[in-house]
C-alpha cells in the first residue's frame, strides 16, 4: 500500500465515524443511551421519532460500531459501545459551546424562561448530601434511576411529579438533577416545583458528569 492509500484509508474511517454523529437524532441517541440500555420502542417515543426512523438511525450507529444490540424476545435492546462513545459527545458539545454563541443564548433563554439559571456544582452538591440538607430529586425515567443515581436520591420521574409533590418535603431546598445540561428534565421540573412553593436548584450538570467525576453511584 502506498502512502497517500494509506492516508486516503485510514481518514475515510474517521470520516465514516464522523459521518455516524452527524445527525441531531443520533447525537440525542447518544446522549440517552449514555444512561442506559434502551429498547427501539422507548428511544423512538423519547426522541420523538418514528420506530422505522430511529432504528434507521440505531443502525448507522451499529454500522460505525458506535452502540451494540442484543435480542430480548421481540424486542431489541441497545447500549453504547464503550465509555469512549459518550466521551466523543462530551468533547463535541465542549467544542460547540466554546465556539458557537447561539448555543449558550438559546440555552440561557430556555432556563431563563423555567427560573432554572441559577445552578448548583456537583462538588457543592456532595457537600450538601454530607451534611444532609437538602433533597436530591432524580426525575429521569425509572430505568435510568434504577441503572444509577446519586445516593440518597429519590425517583421521580417528570411525567409524574405535579401527581407525587406531596412525597417532597417543604423543610429543605430541593436539587432536582437529570441526564445532563442539555437534558430538559431538570428545568422542567424547577419549574413545577417553584410553582408550588418549593425551594428548588438544579443540578449543574447530570448523572454521567457526576460519575465521570469520581463521585459515589448507587
Amino acid at each position: 500500500m502506498k502512502a497517500r492509500e494509506f492516508k486516503d484509508l485510514i481518514f475515510q474511517q474517521f470520516a465514516n465515524t464522523a459521518t455516524a454523529f452527524s445527525s441531531p437524532k443520533r447525537l440525542e441517541i447518544i446522549d440517552i443511551l449514555g444512561q442506559s440500555e434502551k429498547d427501539v420502542e422507548t428511544l423512538s417515543k423519547q426522541i420523538s421519532a418514528t420506530f422505522a426512523n430511529t432504528s434507521r438511525h440505531l443502525q448507522i450507529l451499529k454500522n460505525a460500531r458506535l452502540v451494540e444490540c442484543r435480542r430480548e424476545g421481540v424486542r431489541m435492546y441497545y447500549k453504547l459501545s464503550d465509555e469512549k462513545v459518550f466521551n466523543c459527545w462530551k468533547c463535541l458539545q465542549s467544542l460547540a459551546e466554546n465556539r458557537v454563541a447561539e448555543i449558550r443564548e438559546v440555552v440561557r433563554d430556555f432556563l431563563d424562561e423555567r427560573n432554572a439559571i441559577n445552578a448548583i456544582s456537583k462538588e457543592e452538591l456532595w457537600s450538601r448530601i454530607q451534611s444532609n440538607d437538602v433533597i436530591v430529586l432524580d426525575v429521569r425515567p425509572k430505568e435510568e434511576f434504577s441503572s444509577g443515581h446519586i445516593p440518597g436520591a429519590i425517583s421521580i420521574p417528570l411525567s409524574e411529579l405535579r401527581e407525587r409533590l406531596n412525597e417532597i418535603p417543604h423543610d429543605r431546598e430541593v436539587i432536582a438533577y437529570c441526564r445532563g445540561p442539555y437534558c430538559v428534565l431538570s428545568p422542567e421540573a424547577i419549574k413545577i416545583l417553584h410553582d408550588e412553593g418549593y425551594d428548588a436548584l438544579r443540578l449543574e450538570e447530570g448523572l454521567p458528569e457526576w460519575k465521570e467525576a469520581g463521585f459515589l453511584v448507587e
